[in-house]
């Protein structure tokens, strides 16, 4: 092996090493600061998916994202019945605001893509709000095709990317 090669391998040893510090961030994890966090989160990651105040029940139980149909931000009624819940969980946790992320798959022209997910954001943002969500507490932001789930270039694929994904958050500053 020559000089190259074996720097490139510790290089890349110790870049993984490093990843592998559960506690870098102290006793509690990144989200420690907060301690019993707004809306009844808890500090220390996402919670247990089985609490029904924390961000894993959130994401896991009642679902953080909808999917939609090949060039549409019309809400399916399966996404309406998983917004529908989101929307429950908001109101019950009043502290917490919410980004909602529009995506795409990959077809499509990059400017035609950021639209289509910024629609589809304002469409999933238009039903929380009719839910009784306050406006003020959700933003929307449109990654287009930029950052997809799956990457290939077959419907399993670009159906697991055409989605809007509801990011929680704590407190009024998201």
């Amino acid at each position: 092996m020559n000089k190259f090669s074996t720097i490139l391998l510790l290089t890349g040893a110790l870049a993984l090493s490093a990843c592998n510090n559960p506690d870098r961030y102290g006793a509690g994890g990144a989200g420690a600061a907060g301690a019993g966090g707004a809306g009844g989160i808890t500090a220390g990651g996402l919670g247990d998916p089985n609490d029904p105040n924390s961000l894993a029940y959130f994401q896991q139980t009642i679902g953080d994202r909808v999917h939609f149909l090949i060039d549409q931000s019309t809400l399916t009624a399966e996404a309406q019945s998983i917004l529908a819940q989101q929307a429950v969980w908001l109101n019950r946790h009043p502290n917490n605001t919410a980004i909602i992320e529009g995506h795409a798959d990959e077809q499509g022209t990059r400017e035609y893509n950021i639209a289509l997910g910024d629609r589809r954001a304002n469409a999933v943002k238009a039903y929380l709000i009719s839910q009784g969500v306050s406006a003020a507490r959700l933003q929307t932001v449109s990654y287009g095709k930029e950052r997809p789930l799956a990457v290939c270039s077959d419907e399993a694929c670009y159906s697991q990317n055409r989605r809007a994904v509801t990011v929680v958050g704590a407190g009024a500053g998201v």
